[in-house]
C-alpha cells in the first residue's frame, strides 16, 4: 500500500485502506508513505520511492499496489512501466468499485456499479494496448491498436448509454413508489452514514428485519425498506442507504444517484456515527460532503453516536459530558444491544411532529371515510362523537392539511413544543 502525505492537506488513512484490502480479498504485507508537497505529475511519487517499492517487490513476491489516492491514467503507465512486467497498479477508486462489483447483489445495484466502472475505464483505455498503439505520427503510420482502442470506446460509450437509460427507467419507477408512499401517508426515514458504523443492525433493531450485517466496509449495497412501529395507526417507512466514506468516488456518487434520491423524499435522517472509530469526526465531515452534494445538507436529522458497549465506562462519560456541546440532540446508543433506545424514540417523535400542524375539525358522519385518512394522515389527540359528526383533534403532516381544511373549526398553527 502506498500513501501521500501532502502537507497543505489531510492524508487519508492508512488503515481504512487497509481495511478496504481486505474486503476486496486482499491482503496487506507492507505499507509506504511518502511526505511531499504535491503529487509528480507523471508518477505521483518520486524516484526514489519508486526504487524502494521495487526492493519491496523483490523481498516479497508481490505483484499488486494499491495506491490511496487517485491516478492519472498517465501516473499508472508510467508505474507499471517503471516497476516492472506483471506488476498491477490500482488506485483508491479502483478498489472502492471493485468491492462494489462483489457486493452488489440486486439487479439495480449491478447496473449502477457497472456504470460507474464504465465511466472510470473509459478515459483509461490509452495504454492498455501497448502493443497495438499507433506506431507514429504522418501518413500511413496508422496501426491497428488505435482502431481497436476507437473500437474499444465506441462499444463503452454504447453500453454506457443503454446502462443510463435503464437507471432512469428505474430512478422513475422510485418516484412512482415514493409518489405511492405519499399518497398513503407514509412518512419515510433514512438511516445514513460511514460504511461500518452500523446502520444495517439498527435497521434490525429498530423494524425487527434480518438485513445482513457484517463488521466490514459495504456489507450491504443494495437499499432496504422496512416498516417501524412508531405511532398507533401510523406507518414510518425506514430505508437504510450505502455507507459512504471519504472522498467516495465521484462516479459512484453520480451512478448510485438513484438510490441516493431516497433519501432526498425521506421526512428525516438518522445519521450513524461509530462512536469506537478514533476518527469519527472525519467521518461525520465525510458523509455531510456526500450529503452536501446531493443537496440535503438542511435536511432535518438526528445524530447517533452508536457502538456506545465497545468503549470503557470512562470515556463513554467523557463523550456524553462533551460531545452535546459540538453537536446538540445527538444520541448514544448500542444498536447491538438496545441500551439507548428510548432517547431515540423520543428525540424522532419531537423531530416529526416539528412538522405537523394541529387542527380541530368536524367530520360529518357521511363523510365517515374521511376519519381513517386523519389516522394515516397524523396523529388522533382527542376525539368525541356527536349529533353532527366527529369532533376531532389532531396533528396533522403538514403536506396533508389541505384534505381536512373543509372541515376546519379554527386555522391550522403550527405545532410547537411546550
Amino acid at each position: 500500500m502506498v500513501n501521500l502525505d501532502t502537507r497543505n492537506g489531510t492524508p487519508y488513512s492508512l488503515t481504512e485502506l487497509e481495511l478496504l484490502v481486505e474486503t476486496a480479498g486482499g491482503k496487506v504485507i507492507a505499507c509506504v508513505e511518502q511526505k511531499k508537497d504535491r503529487p509528480h505529475p507523471a508518477f505521483f511519487i518520486g524516484k526514489g520511492k519508486i526504487e524502494e517499492i521495487k526492493v519491496l517487490l523483490e523481498e516479497t513476491g508481490s505483484l499488486l499496489i494499491v495506491f490511496n489516492h487517485e491516478l492519472s491514467p498517465t501516473q499508472v503507465r508510467n508505474l507499471e512501466n517503471s516497476l516492472g512486467e506483471g506488476v498491477k497498479i490500482v488506485d483508491r477508486t479502483a478498489l472502492i468499485l471493485d468491492i462494489f462489483a462483489r457486493r452488489a447483489l440486486s439487479k439495480e445495484g449491478k447496473l449502477q456499479v457497472e456504470l460507474a466502472q464504465l465511466n472510470y475505464m473509459l478515459p483509461r483505455l490509452t495504454g492498455r494496448r501497448s502493443h497495438l498503439s499507433r506506431l507514429g505520427g504522418g501518413i500511413g503510420t496508422r496501426g491497428p491498436g488505435e482502431t481497436q482502442l476507437e473500437v474499444d470506446r465506441r462499444t463503452i460509450n454504447k453500453r454506457i448509454a443503454v446502462l443510463k437509460k435503464q437507471i432512469s427507467q428505474i430512478r422513475k419507477h422510485r418516484h412512482l413508489h415514493r409518489d405511492q408512499r405519499k399518497a398513503r401517508g407514509h412518512t419515510l426515514v433514512a438511516l445514513v452514514g460511514y460504511t461500518n458504523a452500523g446502520k444495517s443492525t439498527l435497521l434490525n433493531a429498530l423494524t425487527g428485519a434480518e438485513v445482513y450485517t457484517e463488521n466490514k466496509l459495504f456489507a450491504t449495497l443494495d437499499p432496504t425498506v422496512k416498516q417501524m412501529p412508531f405511532y398507533p395507526h401510523k406507518t414510518i417507512l425506514l430505508t437504510d442507504t450505502v455507507g459512504f466514506i471519504d472522498n467516495l468516488p465521484p462516479q459512484l456518487v453520480d451512478a448510485f444517484r438513484a438510490t441516493l434520491e431516497e433519501i432526498t423524499e425521506a421526512d428525516l435522517l438518522l445519521h450513524v456515527v461509530d462512536l469506537g472509530d478514533t476518527e469519527f469526526g472525519k467521518r461525520i465531515e465525510a458523509v455531510n460532503d456526500v450529503l452536501g452534494k446531493i443537496g440535503l445538507d438542511e435536511k432535518n436529522e438526528i445524530l447517533i453516536f452508536n457502538k456506545i458497549d465497545t468503549l470503557q465506562e470512562q470515556d463513554l462519560a467523557y463523550y456524553q459530558r462533551m460531545l452535546p456541546r459540538e453537536y446538540p440532540d445527538c444520541v448514544f446508543l448500542s444498536a447491538l444491544t438496545g441500551e439507548g433506545f428510548s432517547d431515540l424514540w423520543s428525540k424522532i417523535e419531537r423531530t416529526l411532529q416539528h412538522s405537523a400542524v394541529r387542527m380541530n375539525i368536524c367530520i360529518p358522519y357521511e363523510k365517515w371515510p374521511g376519519i381513517h385518512r386523519l389516522y394515516d394522515k397524523g396523529k388522533i389527540l382527542k376525539i368525541e362523537y356527536e349529533p353532527n359528526g366527529v369532533r376531532v383533534e389532531a396533528e396533522i403532516e403538514e403536506p396533508y392539511c389541505k384534505e381536512f381544511e373543509t372541515y376546519a373549526e379554527s386555522p391550522a398553527p403550527k405545532n410547537q413544543e411546550g
